[in-house]
C-alpha cells in the first residue's frame, strides 16, 4: 500500500502545496528521512541524484518553521549548503514552491556572481531559510553580515561533491560558528571515506539511511558509441541531432573552452544552441537557464556545473560529448532527462582509448552500458577485451533500430545496442568553484 504525504506529520500547509503541484505519493528517501527529522534526530542519508532529497530535508525544516523560534537576532533558522549556485538557486525555488501557503515565509540565496547589494539587503530583516554555497556565504561571514545565533537545522547537501570541490575547510568554519544545539542533515552519494570522517565531526548519534541505487525500473535509456577520433564524434553527433527526434537535449562536454566552440558550431548548422559554464556572469547564466525553460533553447552544451539543479521536464536527451572527469557524475549527467516520470534518452560518446574510462563509470554503476554502432559510421578499431563490451564477439551483440525519442525509430537508421534502465530522477527537482 504506498503512503502519501499526508501521513508523514507534515502540516495541512505544506500537504496542499504538494498536492497542487501533483504530489501526493513521497519517494523512499522521503518516506524515510521525513519521519525521522520531524523526531529531531541528525541524519546522514546517501541517495542518488533525483531520489526526491531536496523535499526530504526541506518539507521536515518547513513544519519545524511553523513553530515561533525562541532565539534573537535575524539570522537564518534554516542554512542549506550547496556546491553550485545552479543547485542553491534551485533548492530556494522548490523552497518557495513547498511554501506557498506560508505568506510569513522569508528565504535568501547566497551564490556567488550575484549582487552582494541584494543579498544584504535581503538580510536586514528575519530570514527562515538561506541556502548558500560555501565561499560566498564565507564571504559574508568575513564582513560581520551572518548571525547564526537562531539556526535550528544545518543541511548538507551533496556533501561528497563540495568536498571534491575543496569546500572541506570552509565547511568547518562555517559549522563552527553555528549553535551545537543545532540538527545537522547530511546528504551524499556516498557516506564512505571523507565524509564518513567528516560526518562524525558534524552530527551527534546519527540515524543513517541508505537508499539503494536504482538498478531497474527507470525510465532512462542508455546507449554507448565508440568513435575513432574528434572528427568522428562530431560526425556522430551530428546524426544523432538529426535523427533523434528530441525536443530539447542537453550536451557535456569537459571544458569551459569546450563548450563554447561546440555550442557555436551547433548555432553554426542551425540549432538554437547555448553553453552554460562557471566561468560565465551570472545573469548571463540565468537568462540561459531561464531561455531553456521556455524552450527558447533547444541543445544546452554545458560542463558539469550545469549537471546539478536543472529540471527542465522537456529535456529528452542528454549527450556525453565528452566523458566525465569522476564516474559519480555520469548519473547527475543523464538524470537531467527523464524527469516528472517521462521518458528520456541518454547516449555516450567515447574514443576508442578511453574504453578504460567508460569501464569505471560501468564498474560505479555496478552494470554494463553495451556499445553500439550507427550503420556506416562505425570505428575502425574496438576497445580490448576487458572494456565496456566484456570482450563478446561482435556475434554475440544484438542488433536494433537506433531508437529516436519515445523510442520509435530514427529513420532506419541502425546500430547494435542494448537499453540500459538508468536512475529514475523523482519527486525532488536538482566545474568551478562558486564564490
Amino acid at each position: 500500500m504506498l503512503m502519501l504525504f499526508s501521513e508523514l506529520g507534515l502540516t495541512p500547509e505544506l500537504t496542499s502545496a504538494l498536492d497542487q503541484s501533483g504530489f501526493t505519493t513521497p519517494t523512499d528517501v522521503q518516506a524515510q528521512a521525513i519521519p525521522a527529522a520531524l523526531a529531531g534526530r541528525d541524519l546522514l542519508v546517501s541517495a542518488q541524484t533525483g531520489s526526491g532529497k531536496t523535499a526530504a530535508f526541506l518539507l521536515p525544516g518547513m513544519v519545524k518553521l511553523a513553530q515561533k523560534s525562541t532565539g534573537k537576532g535575524m539570522g537564518p533558522r534554516i542554512l542549506v549548503l550547496t556546491p553550485t549556485r545552479e543547485l542553491a538557486q534551485q533548492v530556494e525555488k522548490n523552497a518557495t514552491e513547498y511554501g506557498v501557503n506560508l505568506r510569513w515565509l522569508r528565504t535568501v540565496c547566497l551564490v556567488g556572481g550575484a549582487s552582494f547589494g541584494y543579498q544584504v539587503r535581503a538580510m536586514s530583516r528575519p530570514i527562515d531559510i538561506m541556502v548558500a554555497t560555501p565561499g560566498r556565504l564565507m564571504d559574508h561571514m568575513r564582513q560581520g553580515r551572518i548571525d547564526f545565533s537562531r539556526l535550528e537545522m544545518l543541511v548538507l547537501d551533496e556533501a561528497d561533491r563540495m568536498l571534491d570541490m575543496g569546500f572541506i575547510e570552509d565547511i568547518e568554519t562555517i559549522v563552527r560558528a553555528t549553535p551545537e544545539s543545532r540538527q545537522t542533515v547530511l546528504f551524499s552519494a556516498t557516506l564512505d571515506g571523507n565524509i564518513g570522517r567528516l560526518a562524525q565531526k558534524l552530527t551527534r548519534d546519527p540515524q543513517r539511511i541508505e537508499i539503494a541505487r536504482a538498478e531497474s525500473g527507470g525510465n532512462i535509456e542508455e546507449h554507448l558509441l565508440y568513435a575513432d577520433d574528434s572528427r568522428h564524434k562530431e560526425r556522430l553527433l551530428d546524426h544523432i541531432l538529426k535523427e533523434a527526434g528530441f525536443d530539447q537535449a542537453v550536451i557535456f562536454t569537459a571544458t569551459k573552452v569546450g563548450s563554447e566552440e561546440l555550442a557555436d558550431k551547433l548555432s553554426d548548422l542551425g540549432y538554437s544552441a547555448a553553453c552554460l559554464h562557471g566561468d560565465m556572469p551570472q545573469n548571463w547564466r540565468n537568462r540561459t537557464l531561464n531561455d531553456l525553460r521556455r524552450g527558447r533553447i533547444r541543445v544546452l552544451v554545458a560542463t558539469d556545473v550545469a549537471a546539478r539543479g536543472i529540471d527542465v521536464p522537456t529535456i529528452t536527451h542528454v549527450i556525453n560529448y565528452d566523458l566525465p572527469k569522476q564516474a559519480e557524475d555520469y548519473v547527475h549527467r543523464i538524470g537531467r532527462t527523464g524527469r516528472a516520470g517521462r521518458d528520456g534518452v541518454a547516449i555516450t560518446l567515447a574514443e576508442t582509448k578511453e574504453y578504460h574510462r567508460v569501464r569505471r563509470i560501468e564498474q560505479y554503476l555496478k552494470r554494463q552500458i553495451v556499445e553500439g554502432v550507427i550503420e556506416g559510421m562505425e570505428p575502425t578499431r574496438r576497445p580490448p577485451k576487458g572494456g565496456s563490451s566484456r570482450g563478446k564477439p561482435d556475434g554475440q551483440r544484438r542488433s536494433g533500430s537506433y531508437a529516436g525519442r519515445n523510442g520509435k525509430p530514427g529513420n532506419g537508421s541502425s546500430y547494435a545496442k542494448r537499453s540500459s534502465s538508468g536512475p529514475r530522477p523523482q519527486g525532488s527537482h536538482q566545474g568551478s568553484r562558486d564564490r
